[in-house]
């Protein structure tokens, strides 16, 4: 399983290890199908659930007739409220009664779906008054052949406009996500997980993308008047750029006297063609098939990846996820001449893993190391750089949390006449209290020589790894 898998089902609370059989690790690890048939629908969400559970019943029925792999469906595909509170009254948990209905009828018909925007509802203790607070997100939702829920995304952009036709505010009825999903592996392909809005926002794709998205997608319920001019440039857009397949499944129609959504339900290809277009009905869907072929000589014949210029720019997402060890990950991490075993290891950015000390100057000293073997900050990349010093700020702030420090002591010792002794670019981070040392700076007396002394016992692996395990844990209460 690869480490990125392994972050994706990380980010999902609902993941099953269970249902991850070896045909379907080794499915998703080889993306051995280079033509899948997939399947997206169109439809029109009303109030009444069931009758767009039935909806959503009867496309599945069409779309296996088509011995599709994957069915997508789109924004709100179980219901779309006529005003804030009913909203609010109709939502329920990823274990609700219509998220079991989904997981039902993929497994009864044997196909991957992404229900590409529920209201997910969540209860939060309000901090005034003591009482339980309703909140929900706009989450798309990845559920496997086996019924499992395997990867879940919360909107991050909220859709607060005001236009010559009509204004809408999102945000005073669904809250914005904290976080981009890494692409989720599954048989068709890595998918990277968007919703509607978030298409205007190119970056998150072009993040998407370099974390190794084949598809991205843009479930929908889109505005009619903004749909005319905007949806299919967008998409054709986020395809070109990042030289992918966009599959965009939508609403279409009114829901209500009040709202209603554009259609044109769309699934393009890396090279910005439209390969399949929904008509002007609700109920329909679109099949076709992903040539792989098409995307690999894309992106062989136009590398546009390879030509950015790091040196200038650089994109990076947050990835607030602690790190989780996995007997079956292949992925090693080198320290210098040191190889750090996965179970002491408890956060990993892109570029960068943190991990807990053999020798502590202080309870709670840990390091944080580059992944790649450079001797000195100057030789980082500009990408590598920014990732180095965010992971040190969060790893900081986890480690006071987790030690009920006031302060930290943030050091890199860069270069052997600095006290460098492992010649591999890392950073100390020592968590402080007052009166701590009898004099401030002693400190750094006590790390020049912290590796040195004899006096000074190895800690036992046991030890490490159980300190790790609780800085994961304080990643995830914290994140």
């Amino acid at each position: 399983m690869t480490s990125l898998l392994r972050r994706c089902l990380v980010h999902s609370a609902y993941a099953s290890p269970t249902g991850l059989t070896q045909n379907y690790v080794r499915a998703m690890a080889s993306n051995s199908c280079k033509s899948p048939r997939i399947a997206v629908a169109q439809m029109r969400a009303t109030n009444d659930k069931q009758h767009n559970l039935a909806q959503v019943q009867a496309i599945t029925e069409k779309a296996k007739a088509n011995n599709v792999q994957f069915i997508f469906f789109p924004e709100c595909c179980d219901y779309v409220g006529t005003h804030r509170e009913e909203t609010l009254r109709l939502s329920e948990p990823l274990t609700g009664p219509t998220v079991e209905e989904y997981k039902k009828l993929a497994r009864d018909n044997g196909v991957w779906m992404s229900f590409g925007g529920v209201h997910e509802s969540i209860h939060e203790e309000s901090t005034e008054s003591g009482h339980e607070v309703k909140n929900i997100y706009n989450t798309h939702i990845l559920i496997n052949n086996a019924g499992a829920l395997v990867a879940s995304y919360r909107k991050l952009h909220m859709f607060n406009v005001v236009t010559p036709e009509f204004k809408f505010r999102e945000s005073e009825t669904v809250r914005s996500g904290p976080a981009l999903v890494p692409p989720v592996a599954t048989p068709i392909g890595r998918i990277g997980l968007q919703i509607c809005y978030d298409m205007r926002f190119a970056e998150a794709s072009t993040i998407l993308r370099k974390l190794g998205a084949d598809i991205l997608t843009y479930p929908s319920a889109f505005a009619v008047s903004t749909g005319r001019a905007h949806w299919e440039v967008l998409l054709r857009a986020r395809a070109i750029e990042n030289q992918c397949f966009v599959v965009a499944a939508a609403q279409i129609g009114f829901h209500n006297k009040k709202r209603e959504s554009y259609g044109h339900a769309m699934v393009v290809n890396p090279w910005g063609e439209i390969l399949g277009e929904a008509s002007q009905q609700d109920l329909d869907v679109v099949i076709v098939e992903l040539n792989y072929a098409k995307l690999e000589s894309v992106r062989a014949n136009m590398p546009c990846f390879d030509h950015r210029r790091d040196d200038v720019y650089s994109l990076s997402a947050r990835e607030d996820v602690p790190f989780v060890s996995d007997s079956l990950s292949n992925e090693k991490y080198l320290f210098g001449e040191f190889e750090i075993h996965p179970d002491m290891v408890f956060y990993v950015s892109e570029y960068c893993f943190a991990f807990t000390n053999i020798r502590c100057v202080v309870p709670g000293h840990v390091l944080v190391s580059t992944k790649r073997a450079a001797l000195r900050l100057p030789e980082l990349s500009p990408a590598e750089r920014n990732d180095f010093f965010q992971t040190v700020c969060k790893v900081e702030k986890v480690a006071e949390r987790l030690y009920n420090a006031s302060s930290s002591t943030v050091t890199v010792q860069d270069g052997p006449d600095a006290g460098q002794t492992v010649f591999h670019v890392h950073c100390h981070i020592m968590p402080r209290h007052e009166g701590d040392f009898p004099e401030n700076d002693q400190i750094y007396t006590e790390l020049n020589r912290h590796d040195k002394e004899p006096e000074r016992p190895r800690r036992s692996d046991a030890e490490m790894a159980d300190e790790a395990k609780r800085f994961r844990e304080e990643f995830s209460r914290l994140l």
